[in-house]
């Protein structure tokens, strides 16, 4: 069953105010992420080797949203002009939405994996346990991708439904397990860093609700030019909370999680360790190694 028989919402003609406020979100949500980009790359020091593959899908992450967000920019610009009648869309338009996609389908998995980094998983179930929450992150955002964009451009209720049902089922897979790597990590960690553990648990899986919501409306309503412009701040919105707040809060557990190995003793860390201007624990460098023997060729006696 088709949609109603007015275009989609991107193939419709925008206010001046509508245009500008999602250019205003796609441009400060770019900055937002380039910026937590450079802020892991410059403050990956800070954390433990153990915990700094975390700190580093942070820094893809960042990274390549940022770029989605510069060619969501530059489509944006390309898809409208201004006419007396408002933002008419142009050929290019139609691709307005399309480069989420790409950028949830590689960003998305490895948030799961920056997750379960700084969780107390282990050995053959971290690895089985990645594996498969990336798995499932990628195909819940390729199947509602076929829903939303693919199967009749979208404006097919059937596959919109169906391909939803499809996608919140791996969506509730990873819920189950996010949280439960998390809950069975808290107890062997210090209360501070459980604390920001379970926040940052939240606020992943929080804003990952706000896709489906979305994503649902046009199952129910015919959707607008008002409404692509919500679609566009709600998702800006939620890639920046889903991406920085996210890696922020992942990143205090990865340096509070070092500190505590170094108080315990069993790591090093060449620096001391600051969180929110306290300090966790001291600079630790690793035992200096003897020198090797200095060996010399023997020489012969008469």
């Amino acid at each position: 069953m088709l949609l109603a028989d007015s275009p989609p919402p991107e193939l419709q003609t925008l206010t001046r105010g509508q245009y500008d406020l999602v250019e205003y979100a796609l441009a400060g949500a770019g900055f937002a992420l380039l910026a937590y980009a450079l802020y892991s790359w410059t403050s990956r020091s800070e954390v433990g080797v153990r915990y700094r593959p975390a700190v580093m899908l942070g820094l893809c992450v960042g990274a390549v949203a940022a770029l989605s967000y510069l060619l969501l920019f530059l489509r944006w610009g390309a898809g409208y002009d201004l006419t007396d009648a408002g933002y008419v869309p142009t050929d290019q338009a139609r691709l307005a939405l399309s480069p989420r996609y790409v950028d949830w389908s590689v960003t998305v998995p490895l948030l799961t994996a920056e997750l379960l980094a700084v969780c107390s998983l282990a050995g053959a179930r971290a690895r089985k346990l990645r594996a498969s929450t990336m798995t499932a992150a990628f195909l819940m955002i390729l199947t509602g991708h076929l829903g939303a964009q693919v199967v009749g451009e979208g404006r097919d209720t059937t596959a919109l439904v169906l391909w939803g049902l499809v996608s919140t089922a791996f969506y509730g897979y990873l819920y189950v397990a996010l949280i439960g790597a998390v809950r069975s990590s808290i107890p062997t960690i210090g209360r501070e860093a459980a604390v920001s553990l379970r926040n940052a648990a939240i606020v992943l899986l929080a804003t990952f609700g706000v896709y489906p919501l979305v994503y649902a409306v046009p199952v129910f309503v015919d959707v607008t030019a008002a409404w692509l412009t919500a679609i566009q701040l709600a998702y800006s919105a939620a890639d920046v909370l889903a991406k920085v707040g996210f890696g922020v809060l992942v990143h205090k557990v990865a340096k509070l999680r070092t500190a505590e190995d170094v108080a315990a003793g069993v790591d090093t860390h060449p620096e001391a360790v600051w969180v929110s201007n306290v300090e966790h624990s001291r600079a630790v460098l690793p035992p200096a190694q003897p020198p090797a023997m200095a060996t010399s060729p023997t020489t012969p006696t008469a």
